[in-house]
């Protein structure tokens, strides 16, 4: 239906810049011969570009201009989304957990259960900080309301709130990608540096919720330490998978054992010159890489600082 809508509209407003386009041409010969009709072409131009204004505006990207009542809304169907992906990963882990322990055995085995175990305990840790952070808000809302309802103080607060549902949509997306990540590992298709990457991500990602939920928070309030020590429990948690997925890299790399037994001296000197090669090219396109991250991540917090102006207050507010 909303699509629909917005195809009407888009017509509409095409229908309209024609119109526009040929009053002012009408406008453009009449002005020429100075004819007594100009000033009648003249009001038909105008009310051509009103029409145009008006269909526009009803195309116009809503973003941060959403109507009270959906912001409010907004912001428990996130964080419930964020809760429900999160659940869901935790469940697809134990499914993981199951199948690996039906199929592999002795070190692989071993290195999968490390590994979702500690996925596992991510994903508790994330829950508790979803719940802390949810506590918190209601706090800052109950208290800087006034007379103002609910719905009236997320819209009057816009860009707060508009900071926590991107903050929690990233906390969702997070943990999906990250057991995306690990569902590869345990089956042996994935990188385990992948996983790693995503562990750091999701971190990332919480400490965005953190900031966004506490910005408004009284520094002394129970929730707030609360949330700050769920903050540290998946610092804590995400340092287990990172750990637990190196050692499990280790482990892994450590059974494959290279058999130079059957090689002759050429193809070993082959194989020699040929590693050479790929640790230069190797430490090269490391050290570009990590210039390369370096850029990101400062565009990524100047970017993020901007859209998101956790650290301004609202208009109206003190």
């Amino acid at each position: 239906m909303l699509c629909h809508t917005s195809a009407a509209s888009e017509q509409a407003l095409s229908k309209s810049v024609k119109a526009c386009g040929s009053e002012a041409l009408a406008l453009l010969g009449q002005m020429k011969q100075r004819d007594s009709l100009a000033t009648a072409n003249d009001n038909k131009l105008r009310a051509a570009l009103e029409t145009i204004l008006t269909t526009a505006e009803k195309l116009r990207p809503r973003g941060l201009e959403l109507q009270q009542g959906e912001l409010g809304d907004l912001v428990e169907q996130e964080m419930a989304a964020t809760s429900a992906a999160v659940e869901s990963a935790a469940a697809r882990i134990e499914e993981m957990l199951n199948k690996s322990r039906a199929v592999d055995t002795g070190v692989k085995m071993e290195v999968n259960e490390r590994i979702l175990a500690s996925c596992t305990e991510l994903m508790q840790a994330i829950k508790e900080l979803i719940l802390s952070s949810k506590d918190l808000q209601r706090d800052i809302v109950e208290s800087g309301r006034g007379a103002a309802s609910m719905k009236e103080f997320y819209a009057k607060n816009s860009r707060w709130t508009e900071g926590l549902i991107s903050a929690s949509k990233a906390v969702g997306w997070g943990a999906t990608v990250m057991v995306d990540a690990a569902d590869m590992v345990v089956q042996g298709k994935g990188k385990f540096e992948e996983l790693m990457v995503c562990s750091h991500e999701i971190a990332a990602s919480t400490a965005q919720l953190v900031a966004a939920s506490k910005v408004k928070a009284d520094k002394d309030s129970a929730n707030l330490h609360r949330l700050q020590q769920a903050s540290r429990g998946v610092t804590q948690a995400t340092a287990t998978v990172v750990a637990s997925t190196k050692s499990g890299k280790s482990q892994i790399e450590d059974t494959e054992t290279m058999d130079f037994s059957s090689m002759t001296l050429t193809q070993i000197k082959r194989q020699e010159m040929d590693a050479q090669v790929t640790v230069l090219e190797l430490e090269t396109r490391l050290q570009k890489e990590r210039e390369r991250l370096g850029e990101l991540r400062k565009k990524h917090y100047e970017l993020a600082g901007v859209a998101e102006g956790w650290g301004e207050e609202e208009e109206g507010t003190g």
